[in-house]
């Protein structure tokens, strides 16, 4: 017979549950239920003291609907244009594309897994798990990333064959390598990589010749963008579909 776990819900209570989620101050969320901006399976709640159950809770707040998440996970369409830093210097943050609530939580602990470049697009993961980050950035973990790179100039098998072989940046004497490596068009190519050094893809295909005119990831571990997801939005994921 199966051992019936003795892990429960916890109990918060509804201005609890509203702060945890970054909807501001605890008096914020106060002024949010006693606004009336809050409600719970369509019944409008009028204590902010109503206990409520995190688990598969619910709220919709001011007509949105927000899932509670002990840690968030974000999936975000990156476009150009947007650095990956809480403190950019000569571009938005990507955070200026997430709401208020995302951006608050955790007292700003949000922060992306690993960066992509302010001209390059696609798949970023958002979270304020650091260990999470750690799993899904360590080096000894190589989890996969793929990237569709756009050259400047025809892609031959020659600089497949390198790539994969493994070529030596200016800054390392041991050699990266693409995990795997295809041709997908006269200018275009599909390289996965399990690494995430500085510029790493563009100085790869700079080292076999080559030069990176727009760069896009298109997976990251089992995540693709879902169907659409137009640049710029986001959603949730469950850390187990990484």
């Amino acid at each position: 017979m199966a051992k019936k776990s003795s892990r429960r819900a916890a109990a918060l209570s509804v201005s609890q549950a509203l702060f945890s989620q970054g909807f501001g101050t605890r008096r914020d969320c106060d002024g949010l239920v006693l606004n009336g901006l809050v409600a719970l399976a369509g019944r409008v709640i009028e204590d902010p003291d109503e206990p409520v159950e995190t688990d598969g809770l619910v709220l919709t707040v001011e007509g949105r609907d927000w899932p509670w998440h002990e840690k968030a996970l974000i999936l975000l369409h990156k476009p150009a244009g947007y650095e990956c830093s809480q403190k950019p210097k000569h571009w938005p943050s990507v955070m200026t594309l997430l709401p208020p609530p995302l951006r608050w939580r955790s007292g700003g602990d949000l922060q992306p897994v690993g960066r992509l470049d302010q001209d390059t697009t696609g798949l970023l993961l958002l979270t304020d798990d650091g260990a999470l980050i750690h799993r899904l950035t360590h080096p000894k973990k190589h989890v996969d990333k793929v990237y569709e790179v756009s050259c400047a100039r025809p892609v031959t098998e020659e600089q497949l064959a390198k790539l994969r072989a493994g070529v030596v940046l200016n800054d390392d004497p041991v050699p990266v390598r693409s995990e795997e490596c295809e041709i997908t068009g006269e200018l275009t190519l599909r390289m996965m990589l399990t690494e995430g050094k500085y510029h790493q893809v563009k100085r790869m295909i700079a080292a076999v010749g080559n030069h990176v005119e727009a760069l896009h990831r298109s997976r990251f571990g089992r995540l693709t963008i879902p169907d659409g997801l137009a640049p710029g939005q986001w959603c949730w994921v469950d850390p187990a579909d990484i």
